[in-house]
């Protein structure tokens, strides 16, 4: 997620002083090796660090697989690596799932991890509806452990998504005895643990290397994560040497760092889907040429010009590294005269809508579809909030005209079979189709009824896939190790090293 610019002029005339000097200001001594202490920049984060009930990915961005584990991990490629399991099986008839615990294993609270503490945490989720992703393992029909290094989950229906949904929210391991404020502290098994005041909020939050760890232990000693949503005075503590790391780079504003030869840019792949969603509440919007007309109107390669190039058109409800994505650019294609005139048949002829979006995104994106709209005859309002205040508004009371996020989850179509969902979205054939893509285990079946499934949510305009996001990250020379795909919504840092 990147964020509104501002101080553009300042940083301008850093950079230009830097560039100047023949190099930018040099990093902060920090020991190198197993003692290193690394900087990364990230621009959101969490509101608390409640794994089991806060929403948004700048939760798991930092605590899953670095401070809390599941019995698989998700790979930053998309595949599922077994992580607190050792080994898992899956029978033939894909509904029982044995999984064989590393030993040796301990929460950062100094107990050991035991069965009991995996049957517990599964079966927590599954009887608390209000747990986040309580209904991505529902397929789970009981949680049992026949010895101390076996837990063995047996399915009311195959689940082609069980795997990737246990290296998510609802299958994170915790204590069961464990009397920590989940929305203050963390307690988990991971390779990083967060100590008491390690989290500076409206500022930073610091892992330290878990010496204690079952497996390989990580290569550097602390990482610390500084929240900057302004993305020039990101640019500038990275040209300055007070990071390490940048993630979300904007595009924009990339230039500045190539003047910097210790400071690499990489490119990476994500499934971050700029997604604009129009609420099917709204009267205007429960017309489907009015949601056509609004979609004709976009021109979505303007808009990706507008940052700096930083995505690739998306068309549909899935991206291209999830299950099921399929070309659906030209289904629907930037014609303004189209547009006017499908607002014309359905009487709209002076729409005025509020576009609701976070104050961390870029004002760019927002300008461009005022502007957009202007043109085929709607006006449109923006409503910058600060992110608690959309989570609120948006996502929890559904309380907006249209919404822009960037939905960064990976294989999250299912959103678009829940009709109590902000989207809202109601289609029984889409819903079908997705519960046969669920049962299925083949995985070609998998990717054709996704497909067909997503073809349909396309063409009925529910929202418009603005772009799915390129991952941007600037790293200094000698640190080597750091994701470059997916840097929104997961970075397993445990690889990560560092020689001076």
């Amino acid at each position: 997620m990147r964020t509104p610019r501002s101080r553009l002029a300042l940083a301008a005339g850093l950079a230009t002083v830097l560039a100047l000097s023949g190099c930018a200001a040099p990093s902060p001594d920090k020991t190198d090796g197993s003692d290193a202490h690394v900087t990364v920049g990230l621009v959101l984060e969490p509101t608390d660090l409640n794994i089991r009930k806060t929403s948004g990915v700048a939760l798991d961005q930092v605590l899953l697989d670095n401070v809390y584990e599941g019995l698989v991990r998700r790979e930053a490629d998309g595949s599922v690596a077994d992580s607190l399991a050792k080994s898992h099986t899956v029978s033939p008839d894909g509904l029982t799932y044995t999984f064989t615990l590393n030993e040796n294993v301990h929460f950062h609270s100094g107990n050991a991890l035991t069965a009991q503490d995996v049957v517990w945490s599964l079966t927590q989720v599954l009887d608390d509806a209000s747990v986040k992703d309580h209904a991505t393992i529902a397929a789970i029909r009981t949680v049992t452990s026949p010895d101390p290094q076996t837990v063995v989950l047996t399915l009311s229906n195959p689940d082609s998504n069980l795997l990737w949904n246990l290296g998510g929210r609802a299958g994170q391991i915790l204590e069961e005895k464990a009397t920590n404020d989940l929305a203050t502290s963390a307690n988990g098994t991971g390779p990083f643990l967060l100590k008491k005041g390690a989290w500076k909020q409206g500022d930073s939050l610091t892992l330290d290397r878990n010496d204690d760890y079952y497996g390989a232990k990580a290569k550097v000693s602390e990482i610390t994560f500084r929240y900057i949503q302004d993305p020039t005075a990101a640019i500038n503590a990275t040209l300055t040497g007070d990071l390490d790391v940048q993630t979300g780079v904007d595009a924009n504003l990339r230039p500045q760092l190539a003047r910097d030869a210790d400071v690499k840019v990489t490119e990476g792949r994500t499934t971050d889907k700029y997604t604009l969603v129009f609420n099917p509440k709204v009267p205007a919007l429960a017309d489907p040429k009015v949601r056509e007309a609004l979609r004709t109107g976009i021109d979505h390669q303007a808009i990706i010009d507008s940052i700096g190039g930083a995505g690739v058109p998306q068309g549909g409800p899935i991206p291209e590294l999830d299950p099921g994505y399929q070309d659906l650019t030209k289904e629907i294609t930037f014609d303004p005269a189209k547009a006017k005139s499908l607002l014309a048949e359905a009487g709209q002829s002076n729409l005025t809508l509020t576009l609701t979006v976070a104050n961390h995104y870029p004002t760019v994106i927002s300008n461009v579809l005022t502007s957009q709209f202007k043109n085929i005859g709607v006006t449109l309002k923006v409503n910058r909030v600060e992110f608690p205040t959309w989570l609120n508004d948006v996502y929890t009371n559904h309380d907006f005209d249209l919404s822009l996020v960037n939905h960064a989850e990976s294989r999250d179509f299912s959103n678009w079979t829940n009709p109590d969902y902000y989207f809202g979205y109601n289609n029984p054939t889409v819903q079908a189709l997705y519960a046969e893509s669920v049962a299925a285990t083949d995985p070609k079946v998998v990717d054709e009824k996704l497909a067909e499934a997503a073809r349909l949510v396309a063409a009925d305009n529910p929202a418009d896939w603005l772009f799915t996001g390129k991952s941007l990250t600037a790293v200094r020379s000698g640190v080597t190790g750091f994701p470059t795909d997916s840097t929104t919504s997961r970075l397993y840092l445990a690889n990560l090293t560092v020689t001076r």
